[in-house]
């Protein structure tokens, strides 16, 4: 199987109110001529908006989380049919942020990820260890037990799934990894898909979401098992954003 084209993917956090809809718009407009695959996950207020503004066109748009449950009593949550709703294709399942402030599990994760395959949204599935994971060489330990959960709960589909290598400790700090320590987390990952789903995983996206930016997304990006980005303050501003995608080409 060829290697999968390339996704990269904006994680816009808790950043956006409707006039950052004309970034969205300046993105889609120099998106044009690109062969990566591009997407933007906004705030949940965001999502309906950014769907018919961007619609028919080459962006897609994505949710940050989803609720492991269709509908019910839980105030502020949204579930993956509420997404695809209001436009969605994709949703950010693991988040470090969400792992590690609201104490999401792998069990938790796998829940999530396997609600949101059942309703036709993609899941971008987020593994990584922090700094002191790393510094006590547990890196591998980590990535592959929270990417096991996933698999365990949903095997049967897994191909379906993209997952983002996100070192915790390079979010929001200004470290990256070198394209060398990323490549060897996804081709560990990429291990772990192939013995599970064989026939599938060299087709399986693994994105490098450590503060991937224009500067060194080509360098990354030129890795074997590095299959996109998942882009958080880059892509907030089109023009950086679209260096980004440039790169993917």
């Amino acid at each position: 199987m060829t290697a999968p084209t390339p996704l990269i993917a904006g994680n816009w956090k808790m950043n956006g109110l409707a006039a950052a809809l004309t970034e969205a718009r300046a993105v889609a407009a120099g998106a044009g001529s690109t062969s990566a695959r591009v997407a933007i996950c906004p705030p949940a207020t965001l999502v309906a908006r950014m769907a018919e503004a961007l619609a028919g066109g080459r962006v897609e748009v994505g949710g940050q989380d989803c609720r492991a449950e269709l509908s019910g009593a839980f105030t502020g949550d949204i579930s993956a049919e509420m997404l695809i709703d209001a436009g969605a294709g994709l949703v950010i399942l693991g988040h470090s942020e969400r792992r590690a402030g609201y104490g999401e599990s792998d069990e938790l994760v796998a829940a999530k990820t396997a609600i949101a395959l059942a309703n036709g949204i993609t899941p971008i599935v987020c593994v990584g260890e922090t700094l002191a994971e790393r510094e006590a060489g547990r890196t591998e330990e980590v990535v592959k037990r929270q990417l096991a959960a996933v698999i365990h709960v949903n095997g049967h589909c897994i191909s379906e799934i993209v997952v983002a290598y996100e070192p915790v400790w390079a979010i929001g700090t200004g470290k990256t990894a070198t394209p060398a320590q990323a490549q060897a987390v996804h081709a560990v990952l990429r291990a772990q898909l192939h013995h599970a789903a064989s026939e599938h995983a060299a087709g399986i996206r693994i994105l490098y979401g450590g503060s991937m930016n224009a500067a060194n997304a080509a360098e990354l990006l030129a890795e074997a098992d590095i299959d996109g980005g998942l882009i958080g303050g880059a892509s907030l501003k089109a023009p950086d954003f679209l260096q980004i995608i440039a790169a993917a080409r």
